[in-house]
């Protein structure tokens, strides 16, 4: 295990880093945005860091890769999602940050994958990391001097 930032006493913080993206998160938009390269379900995807999300919720396009039964979801659940309410399913997903610098973190995440409907009105929107079920669950820093997103397991 590499140690990439640690705490005084020389515990662990962040064992793993990768590069994010600060740019808007889809075409027309103008405000920027922390977009991280993820993976669901070894799904390949980008995400956008959002600490206002209740869950990691997972665009249409890259939740169709799944062979997801709604008799197995955790519930349903309607959200607001950029000023829409949104019905879909909460799954439990593993969620993994695949590291450029030291070692991936795999989290056991409460993944929102919304209705099949919402697919065609999505758009380019990626999917989110949300506090709630995921970054809850692991340590993170984010360093803007370098756009890195660091991160570890909880102890």
């Amino acid at each position: 295990m590499v140690t990439l930032l640690a705490f005084a006493n020389g515990e662990p913080f962040a064992t793993g880093a990768i590069d994010y993206l600060y740019q808007p998160a889809t075409t027309g938009e103008t405000t920027l945005r922390i977009l991280l390269p993820i993976e669901i379900e070894n799904v390949p995807t980008t995400a956008i860091l959002d600490t206002g999300s209740p869950y990691v919720v997972c665009a249409p396009s890259v939740a169709r890769y799944f062979p997801l039964d709604r008799w197995v979801a955790l519930e349903r659940q309607t959200i607001l999602l950029r000023g829409a309410w949104v019905s879909g399913y909460l799954y439990r997903l593993t969620m993994q940050l695949v590291a450029e610098q030291g070692d991936a973190l795999a989290v056991d995440a409460t993944v929102f994958i919304p209705d099949a409907e919402w697919e065609e009105s999505w758009g380019d929107l990626p999917s989110f990391i949300g506090l709630g079920g995921c970054l809850e669950r692991m340590r993170f820093a984010v360093d803007p001097g370098s756009d890195t997103f660091y991160f570890g397991a909880m102890a």
